[in-house]
């Protein structure tokens, strides 16, 4: 049987649901409820605000971190392609909604409230958010020569619902206020020389900024977030193109694509395994190719916990803890509503999965005693330093940016399947102390360091 070839629109429709959690990440946490003190602080990551707010507040970082606020993002990213070539540009947020509920008096006028209540249904004032997605084609030739902006607009509105009590009278009303967020685009390219490589290579930029002029420059965080792009991201493809791995590129490109400036975001090849039609730019750091594990339910909006786990702590929730939960936002509803009708077969599938049978690789070398490996010759344990060099397959993407640092090891640990680990702490981290009190270490293999003297390149 003959698949269909991927194309950009089937590519793009295969990273949605990966793009959808980036768009939810941490949107609402375990016990989903508005009295948690995690869901009073939201909005952590691709937050792009008014920028004259931003100036007001000294936000002019410009690293790759997300979870960065800012007034623009860049993506960079290598295409293979001819110069005709027509790039289609999905650029997707949150748009903040403001719920608040309001109590009918005597006189027929309203009143600002906390809560809202009628028989079983309970209405709670919370930040609720509308997804956004703007769609955007251009071909290489035309930005070529110089960037190519695109403005578009979040609209705003107001939504209002009534509330009656069991009898029909009118108790008050819920209304939803959505302010506009303006935002511009600007893509361009460039053509790349690389040696012994493809003839047509380009370095595609896109540009994402915040438009917004409403903000006051001394606004509190919660207003300048209702004129922001939350969680911001971008989908690219290209039919006829091919991208090139920013984790894992050819040995051709290796030199392009360090030169490629990438703030506050990060792009990943987001088709199906071999496919290089597709890129996610993501305020989060992925792998290529990423993917949501396919025995999930749905979207919990917490990827750093396990579904299973998160299940079964929600089923735990006392009735008004749920009704409380269910009157704080809608996808917190449906959360609850998945859950209580998940059949057994769905919770026997979360309880584990095998994504693949393969042979395993070379044991670490034995350590020759307690808590001591071997590496180049030279005894590492507890306290030695090390200089990192992640492997380039198959690593946690954020370790390939400490490529290079130096660290000391904290402890050589060995696994169920007697592979050796070494547990750092990264010597100019600012938390390291912190970290270390904590127990929070990073880990690497002793293939992936350089064993140190005591105080060669000590920051």
């Amino acid at each position: 049987m003959e698949h269909p070839p991927v194309t950009a629109a089937s590519g793009m429709e295969y990273a949605r649901k990966v793009a959808d959690a980036i768009l939810y990440e941490g949107y609402l946490l375990y016990p989903y409820r508005r009295s948690s003190g995690k869901n009073r602080v939201r909005w952590q990551f691709g937050v792009i605000v008014p920028p004259g707010w931003a100036e007001a507040q000294g936000l002019a970082d410009t690293s790759v971190a997300g979870s960065v606020e800012a007034p623009w993002q860049q993506t960079e990213c290598l295409l293979k392609a001819s110069p005709d070539e027509t790039v289609i540009c999905q650029v997707r947020f949150l748009q903040l909604q403001l719920k608040s509920v309001e109590e009918r008096l005597a006189d027929g006028s309203y009143r600002l409230v906390d809560s809202l209540s009628s028989g079983a249904r309970l209405e709670l004032g919370f930040d609720e958010a509308q997804p956004q997605e703007f769609d955007l084609r251009f071909s290489l030739r035309d930005v070529l020569d110089e960037p190519h902006e695109f403005g578009f607009q979040a609209p705003g509105g107001l939504d209002t619902e009534q509330v009656a009590d069991e009898d029909g009278r009118p108790l008050g009303r819920v209304r939803r206020r959505r302010h506009p967020v303006p935002a511009t685009v600007t893509v361009s390219a460039a053509r790349v020389d690389a040696d012994d490589g493809p003839r047509d290579v380009y370095r595609l930029r896109v540009h994402v900024a915040n438009a917004g002029a409403v903000t006051p420059p001394g606004a509190a965080r919660d207003e300048a977030l209702a004129e922001s792009l939350i969680a911001c991201h971008v989908l690219l493809g290209a039919d006829g193109g091919a991208f090139v791995s920013a984790l894992d590129p050819p040995g051709w490109a290796g030199a392009a694509v360090e030169e490629c400036a990438n703030v506050h975001t990060f792009p990943v090849l987001a088709g199906p395994p071999g496919d290089e039609h597709v890129v996610l730019s993501s305020p989060i750091l992925l792998y290529d190719h990423p993917r949501v594990a396919p025995e999930s339910p749905g979207d919990l909006h917490d990827a750093t916990e396990i579904d299973e786990i998160l299940s079964l702590r929600t089923l735990t929730l006392t009735d008004a803890e749920k009704r409380e939960a269910r009157a704080t936002d809608p996808r917190a509803a449906e959360i609850l509503d998945r859950t209580e009708s998940m059949p057994p077969e769905v919770f026997a599938r979360l309880h584990g999965a095998v994504r693949s049978l393969r042979p395993m690789p070379d044991a670490a070398p034995e350590p020759p005693g307690d808590g001591v490996v071997v590496v180049a010759g030279v005894p590492v344990g507890r306290g030695s330093r090390v200089r990192l060099r992640p492997r380039r397959r198959g690593v946690d993407p954020q370790d390939r940016f400490l490529d290079g640092r130096t660290a000391q090891v904290e402890a050589v640990l060995t696994d169920v399947d007697d592979a050796t680990h070494l547990a750092v702490t990264v010597e100019d981290d600012p938390a390291a102390d912190l970290n270390r009190w904590y127990g929070r270490f990073r880990y690497f293999s002793p293939a992936e360091v350089e064993p140190l003297s005591a105080e060669a390149d000590r920051p």
